[in-house]
């Protein structure tokens, strides 16, 4: 699914998408340039998901942990980690099997080798105010 934004305020559609997807899906990851609006489309989520707390980017948190009265969300940022082993050193691997919550990952390349179940790869380009977004589901052998 494809979405052009050039306004915040659409983007809910992508949100209420995203929220579908989360009863198939466990697995968010989030691609982007600096800026691109990663953290902002996580607000959004969190906030329609009716999070209370206050949802900030993981860049020195590593991982955030949001919860509704449903759900466990984990927001994870994996840009200022250097190789595979230090994910896995802070448990990665843990927080990505186990089904029993959701796992939003800005800057995913680095853990993609080792995610074993489908997932949802969302794509965001910027373009002065626009955004494209892109949300496709990824099959894994």
């Amino acid at each position: 699914m494809n979405f052009n934004i050039s306004n915040i305020s659409e983007l809910r559609k992508v949100t209420e998408y995203l929220v579908s997807l989360m009863r198939e899906y466990h697995i968010f990851l989030l691609k982007g340039d600096l800026g691109a609006g990663k953290t902002t489309l996580v607000k959004d989520w969190m906030r329609f998901l009716e999070v209370e707390d206050e949802v900030t980017s993981p860049t020195f948190s590593i991982i955030n942990e949001y919860r509704n009265r449903e759900q466990v969300i984990y927001h994870m940022d994996m840009y200022r980690l250097e190789n595979i082993e230090e994910a896995l050193n802070i448990g990665i691997e843990e927080y990505l099997f186990d089904s029993g919550h959701y796992n939003i990952i800005e800057w995913p390349e680095l853990i993609f080798p080792i995610i074993k179940e489908a997932c949802i790869v969302i794509e965001i380009e910027a373009n002065n105010a626009e955004r494209f977004i892109k949300v496709n589901e990824v099959v894994l052998a």
